[in-house]
């Protein structure tokens, strides 16, 4: 095999740009990589994450270099968590101008559970994002999400009904913005956020149920009567509680049982 002679290659992507546009976010999005995520707890878990990584790129230069994005997420994918996508971020910056940077990890987690009667262990996934962003060198917001499924009871199918009720079983999707993990503190875990989710529900999503589990969730869910209106208040409450978190948003979407249609509700807010 014959050697290829190195040689000198233009840099096009740092030509110079006479259109005067300069443009908020340039990079690369829909990236699949292997990453490990530190758990709470100790320890990590190995996951698949889709990537977003982007910079904001001056009206004078033509393009941003695509390879060092890739580079970034490299060095980085064994100690990814709220504290380690923040530093992901400030790499990014400072491989391609020092400008600021914005980094997103979306990923499937999965957090062992037992059944509440039996304690029969299995896994139950939890989608993920961790995302962060810098201007500069300084980091201006670490937001922490998940989207975790609940079982939610009607209550007016409860209070109408001669016996029974209907169920359904729905999704709760919180991105919080924290302030704790951008000046060293410790911040929130997705981990934290799946414990308010399984609170506001009528009853927790168990991966794995015997008999007397079923039995133990279908009468806790008929205890605790939920609207899709009343899940997301129930966040928005625990969330505002906490001072770590300066912004979020909230969403929850029931699977209908008994329409041809889901229901949702969604609140936003932003600490004053």
């Amino acid at each position: 095999m014959t050697a290829i002679a190195p040689i000198e290659l233009p840099d096009v992507q740092a030509g110079a740009e006479r259109r005067g546009v300069a443009l908020e976010a340039v990079g690369v999005t829909g990236l699949r990589y292997p990453i490990a995520v530190a758990l709470p707890a100790g320890g990590r878990q190995q996951t698949i994450c889709e990537a977003e990584l982007t910079v904001p790129l001056a009206a004078t230069t033509r393009g941003t270099h695509m390879s060092r994005f890739i580079e970034a997420l490299h060095e980085h994918r064994d100690e990814l968590s709220p504290a380690g996508v923040l530093a992901l971020s400030r790499s990014v910056s400072e491989r391609l101008g020092g400008l600021g940077a914005r980094v997103e990890l979306r990923f499937p987690l999965f957090v062992e559970r037992a059944a509440p009667v039996t304690d029969e262990p299995a896994l139950l996934t939890i989608d993920c994002v961790l995302a962060a962003a810098v201007t500069g060198g300084e980091p201006t917001a670490v937001q922490v999400g998940l989207r975790a499924p609940v079982t939610s009871l009607c209550p007016c199918s409860k209070e109408i009904a001669d016996y029974s009720a209907h169920s359904q079983r729905g999704h709760l999707t919180i991105a919080a913005v924290d302030g704790a993990w951008a000046t060293g503190g410790a911040g929130l875990w997705p981990q934290d956020l799946l414990t308010i989710c399984d609170e506001a529900g009528s009853a927790p999503i168990y991966p794995l149920l015997k008999r007397p589990d079923e039995r133990h969730v279908t009468m806790l869910a008929y205890d605790r009567p939920a609207f899709v209106e009343d899940l997301v208040r129930d966040v928005a409450v625990a969330l505002r509680a906490d001072k770590r978190v300066q912004a979020f948003t909230v969403e929850a979407v029931n699977q209908e049982s008994i329409h041809d249609h889901q229901a949702v509700a969604r609140v936003s807010w932003r600490r004053a």
